[in-house]
């Protein structure tokens, strides 16, 4: 069984579902996969405009499946392939955000969010850090706040999410926010539309250029390290890790 749900198509806008609630679409290396094919087929299709990403459950995406870990080489293909992709990727979210799963949600062009969502970058919790997924994040998140949520752990809500430019928009209804975008992005050329989305993310593609290697090789050393098989193995007990002092 696929870990998206079939694509759905309306007008230009492809419409690709994260549905593996049973793990809140944690980020498998298998999901990984699905999704990278799913946007390759969207690119090549020329009656796709504007891919929606969105989900099933009440959960986006809980970050990496610890059970199934993308390889972090894949995940950054995945990440940059969102942000390259010649076509917008717009993000819907109702539901909760963690980890890896905000990576993903950086990615993307436009996102809006409704009152459901939650957003924690839980990885210094686990004895990690948000490495990889600091590829696109840095460059579209307040400084500040970045300092503040990747040392703490916090859960922050949808508006505090659009006031740090990780979100486009905080909504109570998503649907009605996203309608004027989804709009636009009909409305427009799909040479104008894949110019105008190299301008605004040449940053972000600079940031994969420049910085990828070091930070897959800082992840890799991260999850190979004592702190991170003890926090890891404690969030899957259920328990409190015992960190050494």
């Amino acid at each position: 069984m696929s870990l998206l749900a079939p694509p759905a198509h309306d007008r230009g806008i492809a419409t690709l579902t994260l549905d593996s609630p049973a793990n809140r679409n944690a980020l498998s290396a298998r999901l990984v996969g699905e999704l990278a094919d799913a946007l390759d087929v969207c690119a090549a299709d020329e009656t796709v405009r504007a891919v929606l990403l969105t989900h099933t459950g009440n959960t986006f995406c809980a970050g990496a499946d610890l059970t199934a870990p993308p390889d972090p080489h894949a995940l950054v293909a995945l990440m940059r392939r969102i942000v390259a992709l010649p076509k917008p990727v717009v993000a819907r979210v109702t539901g909760h955000v963690r980890a890896g799963g905000l990576g993903l949600l950086a990615a993307c062009d436009v996102s809006a969010a409704g009152p459901g969502a939650t957003f924690a970058l839980t990885e210094s919790r686990l004895g990690l850090a948000p490495a990889v997924i600091s590829l696109p994040l840095l460059p579209r998140t307040d400084p500040r706040a970045a300092a503040r949520y990747y040392l703490t752990g916090e859960r922050f809500d949808a508006a505090e999410a659009a006031r740090i430019g990780l979100v486009s928009v905080a909504a109570e209804d998503v649907d009605a926010a996203l309608a004027p975008v989804l709009d636009g992005l009909r409305r427009a050329s799909p040479q104008g539309l894949a110019a105008s989305k190299e301008l605004v993310a040449a940053r972000v593609l600079r940031s994969f250029d420049q910085h990828s290697e070091a930070l897959i090789a800082r992840s890799a050393a991260l999850f190979a390290s004592d702190d991170a098989r003890e926090g890891m193995t404690a969030f899957l007990e259920r328990r409190d890790p015992a960190w050494r002092l």
